[in-house]
């Protein structure tokens, strides 16, 4: 299995020279996967970040969030070709990056709703996010929708949700982005709602219910990872948690991260890692056991 961190442990990411330095210790502490998030490729240098994650041996993830003058749901048509203009954007940099796949909360504005979405807004986003996975696919990139939670978008929260957006859209390079964090709060078993989604699984985010260190909150991972070896997910496992001082504002506000979870970003990979492979080995020890 290989085992991902997120940049967000240590920074946001939106420069070359954090990002190197997020690579770097993410190799230190032995992870073999890195996720970046959305970044202007402006401001990085996506050939030199390339380069130096093969010299690191280190594969990279692209993920990507959608402001609320981005939102490929809305009912401005203006808003939305703004949204799939953003998203063929992000699929071009996870292409130039050696990415297999983009991720995230990529099918509505990543925000807190005040209304309930309607038919046409659900439409409109499978339209756009159909199209953006044939590009994708030409680019050899897939797509995984991040299913985040109510407070994080309204369109939709659950698997039964996305795997029916899914047969909306009619694409085959459409897949499911699903997280602990999440689950805990939207599905009512995350066991069951993991095999549910089967091999429509693109991506798989680890995080604790209170965004600390894995182990300190309420979820129960066994269920998660015997769930996970139960479809034979063979992609990788990231662990996605926020440095409060190397994350931005904007960051904060969107996931609300308002309290510090650790002071030592590098011990805390480092715990995440032992924690993921632990508790994935004792995974298959289980399901051994049952054969």
């Amino acid at each position: 299995m290989k085992f991902g961190v997120h940049s967000f442990v240590w920074n946001d990411a939106q420069e070359t020279a954090t990002i190197e330095a997020g690579m770097e210790r993410a190799r230190a502490a032995g992870f073999d996967f890195f996720e970046l998030p959305g970044f202007d490729r402006r401001r990085v240098d996506v050939g030199r970040v390339a380069r130096r994650a093969e010299a690191l041996g280190l594969e990279l993830g692209a993920s990507c969030g959608l402001a609320p003058e981005f939102d490929v749901s809305s009912d401005d048509p203006a808003v939305v070709a703004a949204g799939e203009a953003v998203l063929n954007e992000a699929v071009a940099i996870a292409r130039d990056l050696g990415s297999k796949g983009l991720s995230g909360p990529i099918f509505s504005g990543h925000q807190k709703y005040r209304v309930m979405p309607t038919r046409r807004n659900w439409d409109t986003s499978v339209a756009v996010l159909a199209r953006v996975a044939e590009r994708a696919k030409a680019a050899g990139v897939a797509l995984s929708m991040e299913l985040v939670n109510r407070y994080e978008t309204n369109l939709m929260n659950t698997v039964r949700q996305g795997l029916a957006y899914i047969r909306d859209s009619g694409s085959d390079n459409l897949y499911l982005h699903v997280d602990t964090f999440h689950m805990n709060i939207e599905e009512d078993d995350m066991g069951q709602a993991i095999r549910l989604g089967g091999d429509r699984i693109g991506y798989f985010h680890v995080g604790e219910s209170n965004r600390g260190y894995l182990g300190s909150g309420s979820i129960d991972f066994a269920r998660a990872f015997d769930a996970l070896v139960g479809i034979g997910y063979d992609r990788a496992i990231t662990v996605e948690a926020f440095n409060v001082r190397g994350c931005g504002d904007w960051l904060k506000a969107i996931c609300a991260i308002w309290r510090e979870n650790w002071t030592d970003a590098d011990a805390f990979a480092r715990a995440a890692l032992d924690f993921m492979r632990a508790r994935w080995d004792e995974a298959l020890r289980r399901a051994a056991a049952y054969r």
